[in-house]
């Protein structure tokens, strides 16, 4: 995510989706089951979080039961090779290696910092960029102590977000749009890179399939035909991309050979029709009013991937895609795949004059019925945008970012906004409650993922970059 406004996630998806909405936890509707039926269905049963309890060490609140290890620090911890762990922790995945848990992580840097990413042997993609962004690997025991970390890949710029892949590794995702410069930057940038976490694997290959862009974050689907990625850009709006693979081919653990060639497979844009039957232009036309309510989807093919000469967003006009202001989190079910906007404020140049200001949206794509449905929305809150602290602080949210999806089918969502950042279990069509709150400054929250086995939701503070581990009563408030 950008640091504009202010300053994964689970190894598999495995989450139901199947149902209708007000009907089972984390479900959403397809177009055919949102036919109205005549008997009242309830929202969905999901017991509030209790309020959240000030930490007397001033870091993080959580609810009573629930509790906290710092796993990692910026500058504090360190990396195997004695380097200091390196700053602005974001997008992360959990895995689990049969003793310990494995946090593959992203480090948004876009610079060479003092606490970048350092350079390693064989993990490097540019070295001119010098110690920038890329991913540490982190192996955490049970209890959430650190058992050592190191370095996946280096040489990258703005790791933001990503997705794992059904094979056990993490596609990171460099959010800029930067090309070569023959000093500072001696190859392109705004790629998308696979990651292993077994400390010796390294393939720092862009996969150039999936396009040249400030990629976000990322979703493979069950088929392992499609990708969905999220472009977090304005001037114009970002777009939410598809890539489909060639008929008869599925991904694997040696797709990076493939996904590196340029022309392999299509990437398409995605455009939200109205009612009737054209690209609604933006995302910001549609409000709450429309919560649940499916909308179809078509794809319309992206001409030069690698955005040689016009940036790929660019590349279309407003009458062939639907844009959004911050398309940031994605993450996968069987079913479908979530994305979310962070927010478009009233009076900012991405926001169509008549259009609606809004502080966040989450949306779900439904693979089979191809349809896509507004399931979270916040409004716009004018006090908020100032930056003022809300009276009732925790009841107020803006700025959704990350996503995941809990091993019990509702979402945990990341606040990125202005005053207090939460970490935020919501469920589609329904409540949304705070289960952390940032005490130690006004940092986003970056990464949530919760461990396989349901034990544990990792997360990081962005700034300075800390990683923590919540244990607690999960499945009492989320099962």
């Amino acid at each position: 995510m950008s640091l504009a406004r202010r300053s994964v996630l689970r190894g598999a998806a495995g989450a139901g989706a199947a149902g209708v909405g007000f009907a089972a936890v984390g479900a959403v509707p397809s177009l055919a089951e949102a036919t109205p039926r005549p008997q009242h269905q309830p929202f969905p049963s999901h017991r509030p979080f209790p309020p959240l309890m000030d930490d007397p060490k001033g870091l993080l609140a959580l609810p009573p039961g629930f509790k906290y290890t710092v796993v990692t620090h910026a500058g504090e911890t360190k990396l195997k090779s004695g380097q200091p762990t390196p700053a602005l922790h974001d997008g992360t995945a959990a895995f689990d290696d049969g003793r310990n848990y494995l946090l593959i992580q992203n480090h948004e840097i876009g610079a060479n910092d003092p606490l970048g990413v350092p350079q390693i042997a064989g993990t490097v993609y540019d070295a001119g960029v010098g110690s920038a962004g890329g991913c540490t690997v982190i192996s955490v025991d049970k209890d959430g102590r650190n058992r050592g970390e190191w370095v996946g890949i280096s040489g990258t710029l703005t790791n933001c977000a990503g997705g794992p892949t059904p094979w056990g590794t993490w596609m990171t995702c460099e959010e800029t749009e930067s090309k070569a410069n023959g000093s500072t930057r001696l190859k392109d940038h705004g790629y998308v890179f696979e990651v292993w976490a077994d400390g010796e694997t390294a393939h720092p290959v862009p996969l150039k399939a999936l396009g040249r862009y400030a990629h976000e974050a990322l979703a493979i689907d069950k088929s392992r035909t499609h990708i969905y990625l999220s472009e977090d850009a304005s001037g114009p709006n970002g777009l939410f991309y598809r890539w489909s693979a060639p008929r008869g081919y599925k991904l694997s653990s040696e797709s990076w050979k493939d996904l590196a060639d340029v022309d392999f497979g299509t990437l398409e844009a995605m455009a939200i029709l109205g009612d009737d039957g054209k690209p609604i232009p933006d995302v910001a036309y549609l409000t709450s009013a429309q919560l649940l309510r499916p909308f179809r989807v078509a794809w319309v093919p992206v001409s030069d991937r690698d955005a040689v000469s016009v940036s790929v967003r660019k590349q279309f006009t407003d009458g062939q895609v639907t844009r959004g202001k911050k398309f940031e989190g994605v993450y996968g079910t069987d079913e479908g795949v979530y994305v979310v906007n962070s927010f478009a404020e009233g009076g900012s140049a991405d926001l169509p004059a008549d259009a609606v200001p809004h502080d966040g949206m989450v949306w779900f794509y439904n693979y089979e019925a191809k349809t896509i449905q507004l399931v979270t929305y916040f409004p716009e809150s004018a006090a908020a945008n100032k930056g003022t602290e809300a009276k009732y602080n925790d009841y107020n949210f803006d700025g959704p970012d990350n996503v995941t999806v809990t091993p019990w089918g509702s979402l945990v969502l990341a606040e990125d906004g202005n005053a207090s950042s939460h970490v935020l279990s919501s469920t589609p069509g329904g409540p949304t409650y705070a289960i952390a709150r940032n005490m130690l400054n006004d940092s986003e929250f970056t990464g949530p993922t919760f461990s396989d086995d349901g034990k544990v939701l990792f997360v990081n503070i962005q700034t300075p970059g800390i990683t923590l581990a919540i244990t607690g009563p999960w499945r009492d408030y989320l099962g």
